[in-house]
């Protein structure tokens, strides 16, 4: 049987395959050419990113208006210009498909010019092209962001909101009866192991082994490493086995650690959804709360309580410590509370100060 990481891979393979086809023939060579050395994620983002570039090359810029996306060819690519480029950036940040509005901030404009300049790259280096307009325009400034993460007590009222219920909407009370136990124990893997969301939902019951407290985990990039989890995420892992053993799942999902309510494998988009439902109640105040601030919330505690930043990288599966040091590393919320202590507006006058 394969694993969900394989049927993953199958599908993002035939999804490149579909997107290839609305693209110049030149794209396949591209994605062919870094078949080696990427992941299919990653050739799947390409291909998407390729794909609204051109789109916006036939839409947005007059000499290109009587082309298709698919009708390019490479004396077309060649007539692009790094004004085009610019002009494409500031598009990036407004525009709207399928009657959809889309905005892009500084990351997505890195991520997706950093596409096209590895394309123009095999271009240019392969002869395709004379010149490399890519190459030319600037990244766009990346700001660093506060790590937004759960504080304690904010964990232990999501986790007592997932128990009980309480300040869920009826519907949504129907559904936590059901989901009870899944829901408290992928958000207690969350905390408990600084997981990724799709690494999570790739998890099989037969990667489960409490007689060491691990799970066999597939990382990002394809490998494989076993991750460790306390006693307190063990024992609801294994309530939450009793009633999955109860569950008929659908053929081909007969291993699946965790289902949805249609039982088949839980997607990411339902373990996304149902983070936020739950940490929208529980921390009102921080916006955005998905599964990977509950990763930023372990990978802080982790830092915090051992000050190990390579301890941190390699839990947390990153290839770069820097990323870790990056993210992990920054002054905590309890030291700028306590440093806010330490400035006074006004005298006190209890001070037994005297005046000049």
């Amino acid at each position: 049987m394969s694993t969900y990481a394989e049927e993953r891979a199958k599908e993002l393979q035939l999804l490149t395959r579909s997107a290839l086809r609305e693209l110049p023939d030149v794209c396949f060579d591209f994605i062919n050419a870094i078949d080696s050395t990427t992941q299919p994620l990653t050739r799947y983002a390409y291909v998407s990113d390729l794909k609204l570039f051109f789109g916006f090359l036939v839409s947005e810029l007059p000499k290109f208006a009587d082309r298709t996306p698919q009708s390019l060819d490479v004396a077309d690519l060649a007539r692009v210009t790094s004004r085009d480029i610019y002009m494409y950036l500031d598009f990036l940040g407004l525009y709207v498909k399928d009657d959809i509005e889309f905005s892009n901030q500084d990351l997505g404009k890195m991520r997706k010019l950093s596409s096209l300049r590895s394309f123009y790259k095999f271009l240019y280096k392969n002869g395709y092209i004379s010149s490399d307009p890519a190459s030319l325009v600037d990244m766009p400034k990346r700001h660093n962001k506060p790590i937004i993460r759960l504080e304690i007590d904010e964990v232990a009222r999501m986790l007592d909101l997932v128990e009980s219920g309480e300040k869920l909407s009826e519907h949504q009370k129907k559904y936590n009866d059901h989901t009870r136990a899944r829901d408290l124990a992928i958000l207690t893997l969350f905390l408990g192991t600084g997981i990724r969301v799709s690494e999570l939902v790739g998890i099989n019951i037969g990667d489960l082994d409490f007689s060491i407290n691990g799970f066999l985990v597939t990382r990002k990039g394809g490998s494989q490493a076993i991750l460790y989890f306390p006693d307190e995420v063990a024992q609801v892992l294994k309530d939450y086995l009793k009633l999955r053993r109860e569950i008929t799942p659908l053929s081909g999902h007969e291993d699946a650690l965790f289902l949805s309510l249609q039982n088949k494998r839980i997607s990411v988009r339902a373990v996304q959804l149902m983070v936020k439902k739950y940490a929208t109640q529980a921390a009102p105040l921080k916006k955005h709360l998905s599964p990977h601030k509950l990763r930023s919330t372990f990978g802080t505690n982790l830092y915090h309580e051992t000050g190990d930043i390579y301890l941190v990288a390699d839990v947390l599966g990153h290839s770069d410590v820097n990323t870790t040091r990056r993210h992990y590393a920054a002054m905590s919320d309890d030291r700028r509370r306590m440093a806010a202590q330490k400035v006074r507006l006004r005298e006190d006058p209890t001070d037994d100060e005297t005046a000049d």
